[in-house]
């Protein structure tokens, strides 16, 4: 049976992650993550791991890095979770509605190239 690990190195997470060690240090000074220090050295903990994992889980999923802050600050081990849940659902709920809303808008764009791509054909076939 594998021991979870109580600290790991930036480069560990880095590899796990497949991010650099510079988008770890942006997330750190973000405020995202916060290793302790051992001269030049950052040791991560399992929370941090935890962190890094669900803001790169927040970033696919497109959302930045305020709403990510904001609901990985509202976790609390023990603590009843409705509340972050909740304001998930909310979060992913307003992201949802602007991406079908840039949908929409691409969708539009291209017809209306379409329609260009139409006119000047015509005109191309006529000259």
């Amino acid at each position: 049976m594998e021991t979870e690990r109580a600290e790991f190195s930036i480069s560990d997470l880095a590899h796990e992650f497949d991010v650099t060690p510079r988008a770890i240090r942006f997330y750190e000074d973000q405020g995202l993550l916060s290793p302790r220090r051992e001269g030049q050295r950052r040791i991560y903990t399992p929370r941090d791991r935890t962190r890094l994992k669900l803001t790169l889980r927040g970033k696919r999923l497109g959302l930045t890095l305020s709403e990510i802050r904001e609901l990985i600050d509202m976790y609390e081990p023990g603590r009843d979770e409705r509340p972050q849940l909740a304001r998930f659902l909310a979060v992913l709920a307003a992201h949802k509605a602007s991406l079908l809303q840039q949908q929409a808008d691409i969708e539009a764009q291209l017809s209306e190239i379409q329609a260009f791509e139409k006119r000047v054909k015509k005109q191309l076939k006529r000259g």
